[in-house]
Parts: C-alpha cells; sequence; structure tokens
C-alpha cells in the first residue's frame, strides 16, 4: 500500500509532465542573464566612487571607504546583447608618499558572453587605469587603453 505521501508525490510529477503549460510557465518567469562586478578597495585607498556603463547607460555605482571595503553588485545584459561595451569611471583618493592624491579613472572595454560570469574592478599604473577582468576567463573583458568618452563629466 503507498503511503499519502508517495501518492502526492506521484501525482505531483505527473501533473508537472503532463502540463506543458506549466512547464511554460516556469520558464518564462526566469530572470535576463546577468554578471557580477566587484569591487574593493586597495589598502593604500582612502576612498572610491566608481560608475559602470554598458553601452554608454550607467548601470552601477561602487562607493567604496574607509568603512567599507568591497561591494558586489549583480548587473543585468541588456535584452538580446551578449557582447557589450563597457566603461568604467571614478575618483580614487589615495596616500602616495604620505600625501592624499585623488585621481580621475576611466577606462573603457568590450565584455563578450559575460553572463554567469564574476569580474573584478582592477586599478593599475598607480590608479590611473581601470577596467574589468575575470581571472577565470580572461576571454570574456578585453580592455582598451585610454580614456572613456562617457566618463569626461562626472555624474557623483
Amino acid at each position: 500500500m503507498k503511503s499519502k505521501r508517495a501518492f502526492l508525490y506521484s501525482a505531483l510529477l505527473l501533473g508537472c509532465t503532463l502540463n506543458p503549460v506549466h512547464a511554460q510557465s516556469e520558464l518564462s518567469t526566469e530572470l535576463p542573464p546577468s554578471f557580477t562586478v566587484t569591487d574593493e578597495r586597495a589598502p593604500e585607498e582612502i576612498s572610491e566612487v566608481s560608475r559602470l556603463y554598458l553601452d554608454g547607460n550607467l548601470v552601477a555605482t561602487f562607493r567604496l571607504g574607509l568603512s567599507k571595503a568591497h561591494e558586489t553588485q549583480t548587473i543585468p545584459l541588456p535584452v538580446g546583447r551578449f557582447d557589450v561595451d563597457y566603461a568604467l569611471c571614478g575618483e580614487i583618493t589615495i596616500v602616495h608618499n604620505g600625501h592624499q592624491e585623488t585621481h580621475q579613472v576611466s577606462s573603457e572595454g568590450q565584455l563578450h558572453h559575460p553572463e554567469g560570469h564574476s569580474l573584478d574592478a582592477v586599478g593599475t599604473n598607480n590608479f590611473t587605469d581601470f577596467f574589468l577582468v575575470d581571472y577565470d576567463d580572461a576571454a570574456v573583458a578585453t580592455h582598451r587603453h585610454g580614456r572613456a568618452a562617457v566618463c569626461a563629466t562626472p555624474n557623483t
């Protein structure tokens, strides 16, 4: 004799396999493809405000300081796009040779199928170059040296 629990489980399985409308509605509620970006304050940084743009549109702002060392945000991809241009803009204040310095950072590049990936915002060249990188798959993010046009006017 089947237990009541086993019967309900069998009925549930049968109902799901026979009801394509139910299965279709489950698929349509999926979230759009996305990726994460993590920005982390370096030891010599005092503060940082950085902005991430995809295809010229602001999609995230990161604010780091002495009380907040890192931040991760989930970024949805534009509908129907899997290769997108990105730009990182911001202001980073560091201590260098005992003095505070604020650097305007700006860079751009392209993301190639970033969905599901975890990218890091990385600063180099004494905090004057700023770009995205996926340490597990270098092909996901390409970086073009030089300033990004969208970064011309800070929007803090």
